[in-house]
């Protein structure tokens, strides 16, 4: 299958996998910023914005699918589902992976004994039962939740719900949410050989800072960048601090 692929700029690549429910137009502010040093790479993932869905959302399959479409070697910043997505690409492809950004992100979605990191699995359930019924009043309170916590929440929620559907009405929703809640990759944690930057906000209720915590002892070369006053979206409601520590990132590992 074809990817929507948005691509601006020129440099090293760089390629940005967004969150559920989304589409990479999400990080379109961040990637305006990056493009006078870097060719940036803006992915719709499998059943959002503008790309075809998946009958089965698999995470390894959506990785060599990413793969494939960009044959040169790269630099990967994943937020959220992009982020275990991007987990997975870098532990199976450590040839093409240069260094890692993982945003607001966790190697396992669901809380569970020894893995306090995590929402409710009810609370993910809850958001598949009303996908059918309430498709976009699903998707607002999804964004809403993202959002809950950091300053100007307000103002960066109603930026976000102009563009939800900026890409088209996304087609693949619920096999992807059923991956968040059958994932488990930590174990991948010891396969991922490049430089890893972790950028997490301490208020985020979806993948709480623990999660960046543990990755940061779990992966072999990684830095935890931490947004005090963030919640799930630190590139969106931090937009300059976030950039400034991405560009670092990239830079000191192109």
């Amino acid at each position: 299958m074809s990817l929507f692929v948005e691509t601006l700029g020129q440099g090293p690549d760089v390629v940005l996998l967004h969150g559920w429910g989304l589409h990479g137009g999400v990080f379109s502010r961040v990637a305006a910023q990056l493009a006078a040093r870097h060719c940036v790479h803006l992915v719709d993932l499998p059943g959002h914005g503008a790309s075809a869905p998946l009958a089965s959302f698999d995470a390894d399959a959506v990785a060599d699918l990413l793969d494939q479409a960009f044959p040169l070697p790269l630099q990967l910043v994943g937020w959220s589902l992009g982020g275990l997505i991007a987990q997975h690409w870098a532990a199976r492809h450590p040839d093409k992976i240069k260094s890692l950004a993982l945003v607001a992100t966790s190697p396992r979605f669901v809380r569970e004994e020894g893995w306090p990191h995590a929402q409710e699995r009810k609370s993910i359930e809850a958001v598949a039962a009303s996908l059918d019924g309430a498709f976009e009043q699903t998707l607002e309170r999804f964004l809403a939740l993202q959002m809950m916590g950091a300053p100007s929440a307000r103002d960066t929620l109603k930026a976000l719900r102009a563009d939800l559907f900026a890409h088209g009405r996304p087609q693949g929703l619920l096999p992807a949410l059923e991956l968040l809640l059958m994932a488990d990759a930590r174990a991948l944690a010891g396969r991922i050989q490049c430089p890893v930057g972790l950028f997490y906000g301490a208020r985020d209720a979806i993948t709480p800072i623990g999660a960046g915590r543990w990755l940061a002892d779990a992966l072999g070369d990684a830095r935890l960048y931490e947004f005090p006053q963030a919640s799930h979206a630190p590139f969106l409601s931090h937009e300059a601090e976030f950039v400034a520590a991405l560009a670092q990132h990239l830079e000191t590992h192109a």
